[in-house]
C-alpha cells in the first residue's frame, strides 16, 4: 500500500519534469525562445522522469521507479546548473555550442537568416536568474524533496 509520502513523491516526480518542460516549450514556441544545445540537454532527463514516473505509478516496486525519476530530475538540475555557470561567466561552456532553428522551406535564405542561440547568453532572466538556473534550483529541490519522501517513507514503515 503506497503511503502518502510516497504518493506524494510519485506526484511531484511527475508533475515536476512535465510542468517544467511545458515551461520551456511555452518559452519556444510562444515567446520565440529558442533552446540553445545544453537547453536541450536539460531536457532529455525530464523526459525520461516523466516516463520513470509514470512507470512507478503501475509498476511493482514503485519506490525504485520513483527514486530513478527523483534521478532524472536530478540530472537535469545539475545540467542546468552547469549551464547557468557558463550562461554567468562563471566557466567555459561545451566548444561550438549554439543551435539555430531554420524555416522548413529549404531555401538557403532561410538557413542564413534562422536565429542562433548561444549557450553562453541567457535568453531572459527574472531577478538576475535564468532559465538555466530556474532549472537547477527547482529541479535540485524537488529530487531533494523528493529522495526525501521516499526516506521518510521507509523509515516510518520499519
Amino acid at each position: 500500500m503506497e503511503t502518502p509520502r510516497e504518493k506524494l513523491a510519485r506526484r511531484l516526480a511527475l508533475g515536476v519534469p512535465a510542468l517544467l518542460l511545458g515551461g520551456a516549450l511555452i518559452g519556444e514556441h510562444v515567446f520565440d525562445l529558442y533552446p540553445c544545445e545544453m537547453c536541450w540537454w536539460q531536457r532529455w532527463p525530464h523526459l525520461a522522469a516523466i516516463a520513470l514516473a509514470l512507470v512507478g505509478a503501475f509498476a511493482p516496486y514503485r519506490r525504485f521507479w520513483i527514486a530513478m525519476a527523483a534521478g532524472g530530475i536530478l540530472t537535469s538540475g545539475l545540467i542546468g546548473g552547469f549551464h547557468a555557470g557558463v550562461e554567468y561567466g562563471w566557466w567555459e561552456g561545451i566548444t561550438g555550442c549554439a543551435t539555430f532553428t531554420p524555416d522548413l522551406s529549404g531555401s538557403l535564405d532561410s538557413l542564413n537568416a534562422a536565429p542562433t542561440t548561444r549557450c553562453d547568453q541567457a535568453a531572459w532572466t527574472l531577478a538576475g536568474i535564468s532559465l538555466a538556473g530556474f532549472n537547477f534550483l527547482i529541479s535540485c529541490v524537488s529530487a531533494l524533496t523528493i529522495f526525501a519522501l521516499l526516506l521518510g517513507g521507509k523509515a516510518k514503515a520499519a
